[in-house]
């Protein structure tokens, strides 16, 4: 093995310091790959991204044929059973965003048959997930290059991925999208039996042409559905159904077709994490970490059969985000904290990354650390992503607002005015838009205003903040925003701001029932009204919730105080 390889392979240190983790992405991609930092201020930067975080002698490295990786399957223009299988196992991989294996499959595809289009097709598809579009360009040239070789149908699919190229290029371009779709609809017209013309019918309804199925709404689900009745249980259709269905909130049919999802691709884990999501949505919390748990097993197995740093993967500190905030939401800080610094530990490679690191400065606000918490959100205003810079001036300025250093706190909702400026309103996948970044900068304002003396205007921007955060979609941003609400309850109070207090609690209650912390702020809510008994029915709400709390969380303490006798 190389010097090279064995740097990129090898698993990361532990960094002890959260600060060194913050300059790590900028270091990691210029010094280790030789690429430069993202552009900060294009309206297209994610279209413009630095080369893939991932090195190519990762991407083409030879990979065996695997079971239960999915179902997906598409008969190309090959003489090589093994080219074929080859293109198959790809393409679940790539259904499931395994960005790494999806690359090391289709390589091993093309090299067996050079001449494979789709092979190359697919790369390009992939390429784009690893937020490479040079790489994609240039392999989508090569398939093209082949195709008077390959059959009608891959001609046609090739047409449509060109016409998906140019539109990513350009995301606001409303002419270009129209093209794609247009694209998309002739070729079913021709071919309605066709399942992969139906699932990339799907992802065209999402908001840009770079949609993969993460951002379907219930214009997709129809699409997706058309798969189930052409191929029934179709792993990637039921995938892309579980992401729709959350995006419009039907959490029961999300939740149906997660577990078909992990059923038919026991192997990817993705898979299991996605039944996780929702089984969080329906309070069915210890059911949820297993799910993430058996992602995280998966993961590490892989990792250490194929000698791969979980830097280079992007889901795994996703999935290991998620189950810190389940261990959060059932009052184990300790697991929760540690696992958030496990995640904090990875390179900050991307900015969907970087963005998630605000859970470890949100958790210590939320567990009343505020100068850890200041030290940690302004580790975060110091990435290659605006987003992270932006959502780290503001935790830091509620970190010094909870200080008491309100001066200090309004240069800190400056810095992140301006920092959201060069966050993109447009974005490709799962990449933060600025309506994502936005209410964490105006939530700042809000609490600032509410404790300065402009209760009146602060209370109103708190309640559309609240608005605002609950209609961004995503798993992350679900729990993400119930401990923010629940931040704003606890300011609320703090400032003697009741009517704000009731308002959010009720609106933690809608958001999630199952969460101890809701029923905590309504009893506090319903206590300072005079309403005994449904304090006191809340409470006990709180305490079951938090029946598998750490026996020394400060809530429980709150409790037994609270159901003492008003003062």
């Amino acid at each position: 093995m190389t010097a090279f390889a064995a740097a990129v392979t090898q698993p990361p240190a532990v960094r002890s310091r959260r600060s060194e983790v913050a300059l790590k992405g900028i270091a990691f991609s210029v010094a280790l790959l030789g690429v430069s930092a993202p552009a900060q201020d294009d309206p297209h930067a994610a279209c413009a991204a630095a080369p893939s975080y991932v090195p190519a002698e990762l991407l083409e490295r030879p990979v065996p044929l695997r079971k239960g990786v999915g179902n997906s399957r598409e008969t190309v223009t090959t003489a090589s059973a093994e080219a074929q299988a080859l293109y198959d196992q790809g393409l679940n991989y790539l259904e499931s965003y395994v960005w790494i294996e999806a690359a090391r499959s289709f390589h091993q595809a093309v090299r067996l048959d050079p001449e494979m289009a789709m092979g190359w097709l697919g790369l390009s598809q992939t390429y784009c997930g690893l937020d490479n579009p040079e790489a994609a360009k240039r392999t989508f040239e090569k398939a093209k290059s082949l195709a008077s070789g390959a059959g009608e149908r891959e001609r046609t699919r090739i047409e449509i991925r060109e016409k998906q190229l140019a539109a990513i290029d350009a995301l606001e371009d409303a002419g270009r999208f129209l093209a794609y779709k247009k694209g998309i609809d002739d070729a079913l017209a021709a071919d309605l039996e066709n399942p992969q013309l139906w699932l990339l019918r799907g992802t065209a309804e999402e908001p840009n042409a770079a949609g993969r199925g993460q951002r379907g709404t219930a214009s997709s689900v129809a699409f997706y559905e058309r798969v189930l009745k052409l191929v029934p249980d179709h792993a990637s259709a039921h995938h892309y159904l579980v992401h729709s269905y959350e995006t419009i909130g039907r959490i029961d049919k999300a939740l149906e077709h997660g577990e078909a999802f992990a059923r038919l691709a026991p192997s990817i884990p993705h898979a299991a994490h996605m039944w996780g999501h929702d089984l969080r949505r329906v309070g069915r919390i210890d059911e949820a970490i297993a799910q993430f748990q058996k992602a995280d097993a998966l993961e590490r197995a892989y990792y250490e059969a194929e000698g791969i740093s979980p830097d280079f993967d992007w889901h795994h500190g996703h999935n290991l985000g998620l189950l810190a905030t389940c261990f959060e939401h059932k009052g184990q800080m300790r697991l929760a904290e540690k696992t958030m610094r496990e995640v904090s530990s990875l390179a900050v490679v991307g900015a969907y990354r970087a963005f998630g690191l605000l859970e470890l400065p949100n958790f210590l606000i939320h567990r009343g650390r505020y100068a850890e918490a200041l030290e940690e959100a302004r580790a975060l205003t110091k990435t290659g992503f605006p987003q992270s810079r932006t959502v780290g001036h503001a935790l830091a300025g509620q970190a010094l607002l909870w200080l008491g250093r309100n001066d200090e706190a309004a240069q800190a909702l400056e810095a992140a005015r301006k920092e959201l400026e060069q966050v993109p309103r447009v974005t490709p996948g799962i990449v933060p838009r600025r309506a994502t970044v936005e209410p964490w900068v105006d939530s700042l304002r809000g609490d600032l205003l509410l404790r300065t003396g402009k209760a009146v205007e602060g209370r109103a921007l708190l309640k559309e903040v609240q608005r605002a955060l609950r209609a961004i979609p995503g798993p992350d941003a679900w729990t993400q925003t119930l401990f923010r609400l629940e931040s704003i309850a606890r300011g609320a109070i703090d400032a003697g701001d009741w009517d704000l207090a009731e308002y959010t609690a009720k609106q933690m209650l809608d958001h999630d029932s199952a969460y101890g912390g809701s029923h905590l702020a309504m009893a506090l809510v319903l206590r300072n009204k005079g309403d005994a008994a449904g304090a006191a029915r809340e409470l006990e709400a709180a305490r079951r919730f938090w029946r598998d709390a750490d026996p020394d969380l400060p809530e429980l303490t709150q409790i037994a105080k609270a159901a003492g006798p008003a003062r």
